[in-house]
């Protein structure tokens, strides 16, 4: 598929019927599956072989969409799993142990930011939280002996702030370690991090990718770039006793981390995702190049609406001119970044609740980047769990408003604020 261009591979990869075989994918609703001797499936345990052998490690529904997903970002290999949250916890299990320390910029979503400094820590694994605006230099000033990898989104949620992923990929690459990007709100149609030094990519489907709000999941791409054997993750170049000594960095090639990652992580701790879920996410991704074009499409006259709105304080929006974000946004992201918007009404928290309160189109929903418009305080809500402080290092005010703009007609979606702003 690498000669067409990324709208057909949506349609197009990853599934591939044979003569009379189904024409759309199929969902393979079974736990296991039967082969005619003990041998072959010894030779699936020993990955001599490719084939299925239990739901909870692969499976030919999920199989299409991972080779599907990992073609859009240009990636060798990946694997699914049962929401985003898990995609993330295992891209950094997969090369950290207690007492290794990774780094992060600090305005990643909250339920990260969680996992990372709280979760992740109780099992020995220490993060720096850092400003994304950095310099290179102060970034590398946070760097230890025991660093495995820096974490960050392409765009972040909430606050929406644009990573530079040169700089952050000069900043891994220089310390031998690997760059994670988490490429949710932008997806593979608006950004494709691996072209920029990213080493692994990671998704929350459950966004735009499924686009519908139906099915939960994640996913880990894997470049197939980064050199493991580099004597900074034995895990991977060492024999992992866990697996019949298979020595991933030798045994593997290009795909040793997401093979690890299937056969040690997901096998131990089952974050599976399920058939149906794989197929509904495969009828997300055909529509994906469509649909983020009417959400960027969308997001930017709402945007400019706001901007122009006496009855606004302030909007975030990397599509505006006036946004400190704009050029990075013109270099990773031409086509378009996101359809989410963050903004404050004037007169505060209370009055955001009521602004809220009043919309009729848009829904209060615990959710974001799906085809409907919906809208969110994430200081009362999904960053309810931060301190104060870390809320400020997010970018989140008490005031923020999160709108995640659809796809319906973007008349309507104005009308609807305008009419809530004059209630």
């Amino acid at each position: 598929m690498n000669n067409y261009h990324i709208d057909t591979k949506c349609i197009q990869s990853g599934y591939l019927p044979q003569n009379g075989e189904a024409r759309v994918l199929p969902i393979y609703q079974s736990t296991t599956y039967k082969y005619d001797s003990s041998e072959h499936v010894g030779k699936l345990f020993d990955l001599e072989e490719e084939g299925f052998f239990y739901t909870r490690l692969a499976n030919p529904t999920m199989d299409a969409v991972e080779k599907k997903i990992a073609d859009l970002e240009g990636g060798v290999a990946a694997m699914c799993t049962s929401s985003g949250q898990a995609a993330n916890m295992v891209a950094v299990l997969n090369i950290c142990n207690a007492g290794d320390h990774m780094i992060s910029v600090g305005t990643i979503y909250g339920g990260t930011m969680n996992l990372y400094a709280v979760t992740l820590k109780k099992m020995g694994i220490e993060c720096t939280f850092v400003d994304p605006d950095a310099s290179l230099e102060e970034l590398q000033k946070e760097v230890k002996k025991n660093t495995k990898l820096v974490f960050a989104e392409t765009i972040s949620n909430p606050s929406l702030v644009v990573a530079d992923i040169e700089k952050f990929a000069k900043l891994a690459h220089t310390n031998d370690i690997p760059l994670i990007i988490d490429n949710t709100f932008a997806t593979p149609i608006n950004c494709r991090p691996i072209e920029y030094g990213a080493d692994i990519v990671t998704h929350s489907t459950s966004k735009y990718m499924d686009g519908h709000a139906v099915a939960l999941g994640g996913v880990i791409i894997d470049s197939g770039n980064f050199n493991w054997d580099n004597g900074k993750f034995p895990g991977l170049s060492t024999p992992d006793e866990s697996y019949h000594g298979i020595v991933y960095t030798r045994d593997c090639g290009k795909v040793a981390y997401i093979t690890k990652a299937r056969v040690q992580l997901m096998r131990d701790m089952g974050m599976t995702p399920s058939p149906m879920n794989g197929f509904l996410l495969n009828l997300g991704l055909e529509t994906l190049h469509l649909r983020m074009e009417r959400h960027c499409q969308n997001a930017q006259k709402v945007a400019e609406y706001l901007e122009a709105n006496p009855k606004i304080a302030w909007v975030n929006f990397p599509g505006l001119k006036s946004n400190k974000y704009y050029d990075l946004a013109n270099k990773y992201l031409p086509n378009g970044t996101c359809g989410v918007i963050s903004f404050g009404v004037k007169g505060g928290r209370e009055t955001a609740v009521k602004f809220m309160d009043s919309l009729k189109l848009a829904a209060i929903v615990v959710h974001v980047a799906d085809a409907r418009t919906g809208v969110l305080h994430p200081a009362s809500t999904t960053h309810r769990q931060l301190t104060d402080q870390q809320l400020i290092d997010c970018g989140i005010t008490p005031d923020l408003i999160r709108m995640s703009i659809g796809i319906e007609n973007a008349d309507d979606i104005i009308a609807d604020i305008e009419q809530a702003l004059e209630a």
